[in-house]
């Protein structure tokens, strides 16, 4: 081979040699930009997801959401402002007993269930009407927490938009030993479960409407509105029960009646007073 040749292969193999090592190079290049582009793209995902995180931890919840709605749908069967003044009895009664109650309470279903016959019989035969005020003050306690009492006030103010009767029977249907729940448990936060009961209720049993409204939370803000009407009342627990402004106690203590005899001997003097 003569040095010409020689030196034109040698010159074709570096150049054949530098543009491997440019493609080399320009393969490198991209797979940083690629590298880059990736964790930039991570990054924002993930900045993005905390974003949204941080977006959605401070979103109102659906009950705050309710405590803010300026249009309130109440409940048939209502009057006052936002329909918060529900009175169960006959008209021509001319006392009336308010009573306080919250949907969670375990001492208000104690009540009811040893009472709430004798309360109904004094109703139904004109003594007084009832002047009920729905508190929620139990989803907030500490260490119990949740939303039952607030959603159980909302299905009795569906319940009360089918009738005061209605009303009245679903309220003892919650209260019940068959279907109250611990104060822990909480389970009236259950559209599912306060339909359940409903069942039990001949005018709420298979009531679409009444299943929609509870479902479609048609009265939650209603129910807010109630629960702040008992905070502003000055109530500090319940059950409590007022009649001319004084509370009904059971003789010599300031604590509710809790028995039929304790009941009836402070209805007795309440409506002397």
């Amino acid at each position: 081979m003569s040095a010409r040749n020689s030196q034109a292969s040698k010159a074709a193999a570096r150049e054949r040699l530098r543009q491997e090592r440019e493609r080399q190079a320009k393969k490198e290049k991209t797979r940083r930009q690629l590298i880059v582009i990736g964790s930039t793209i991570v990054v924002l995902a993930i900045a993005g997801g905390v974003g949204y995180a941080i977006m959605q931890a401070n979103k109102p919840t659906h009950w705050e959401s309710a405590k803010d709605e300026k249009n309130v749908t109440a409940p048939k069967n209502t009057s006052g402002e936002n329909g918060t003044t529900v009175v169960l009895g006959k008209a021509s009664a001319k006392k009336t007993l308010e009573l306080y109650e919250d949907s969670r309470c375990p001492v208000c279903a104690n009540f009811e269930q040893a009472v709430g016959p004798t309360v109904k019989k004094d109703v139904d035969a004109g003594k007084y009407k009832i002047k009920y005020i729905g508190a929620t003050f139990i989803d907030g306690a500490k260490s119990i927490n949740g939303e039952g009492s607030k959603n159980a006030l909302s299905a009795l103010g569906a319940a009360l938009n089918v009738s005061p009767e209605a009303f009245a029977e679903y309220k003892t249907a919650l209260y019940s030993k068959a279907f109250h729940p611990q104060e822990t448990d909480d389970k009236f936060s259950k559209d599912s479960y306060l339909l359940k009961i409903a069942e039990t209720v001949p005018a709420l049993k298979n009531n679409s409407e009444f299943k929609k409204n509870v479902e479609d939370g048609t009265f939650d803000a209603w129910a807010i509105k109630m629960s702040d009407a008992f905070s502003k009342s000055g109530v500090e627990g319940t059950p409590t029960l007022k009649m001319n402004g004084k509370k009904v106690t059971a003789e010599g203590t300031d604590n509710p009646p809790m028995t039929v005899e304790q009941y009836n001997a402070a209805i007795a003097k309440a409506l002397q007073g």
